[in-house]
């Protein structure tokens, strides 16, 4: 059987998870893939529904099962990782898997996929409009916005590795284009 992946990656605070529920909601032959996590649930976070909740040990041993596609360590030691049994299960059900990954795991991923791989990159119009997003979230303590921001600043190097680049300077348009993008690519397959 073959995998059929869509996936998104962007730099914080660009609409990555806006644009990853429309494109769910627009195509019932998308499944969103659920992540893994070692972070807690936040208030309302529900375990195999929003994230796979594990202790570090359990997401050790994850990695050590290669369990994982991909998997990244961010801020703090928190650790987000693809589930390979999350597309298995997609793809058996004859659904394309939707995956909202860093830009580092994209690129893996792309490597392991290829053509069957459609790898979108949503950038912000500048870093200046991404940071003031970031800032009206009001979620981010200083010294948390100021790492957001240089992360952003080297995620965008990485823009080039992707099918397609999409500017979220309009949330309608860009999405629009996004939508156009991944329907060509469904039809194709």
């Amino acid at each position: 059987m073959q995998h059929l992946i869509i996936l998104l990656a962007a730099p914080s605070g660009t609409g990555k998870s806006t644009m990853a529920k429309r494109l769910s909601e627009d195509f019932p032959n998308l499944k969103f893939s659920i992540s893994a996590t070692t972070r807690l649930p936040r208030k309302g976070e529900l375990h195999g529904v929003d994230y796979y909740f594990l202790n570090i040990d359990e997401f050790q041993q994850k990695i050590d099962e290669e369990d994982f596609l991909e998997w990244e360590e961010f801020y703090g030691g928190t650790r987000y990782g693809t589930l390979r049994s999350e597309l298995v299960k997609n793809t058996e059900k004859g659904y394309f898997t939707l995956l909202d990954v860093d830009v580092k795991g994209a690129v893996r991923i792309k490597s392991l996929f290829n053509e069957c791989c459609l790898a979108l990159f949503l950038r912000p119009p500048s870093l200046e409009i991404l940071e003031e997003r970031l800032k009206n979230r009001n979620t981010e303590s200083e010294s948390s916005l100021k790492l957001r921001i240089q992360r952003a600043e080297a995620e965008l190097k990485y823009a080039s590795h992707f099918d397609n680049i999409i500017t979220n300077d309009n949330l309608d348009k860009a999405y629009s284009e996004l939508k156009n993008i991944v329907q060509i690519f469904m039809n194709s397959h």
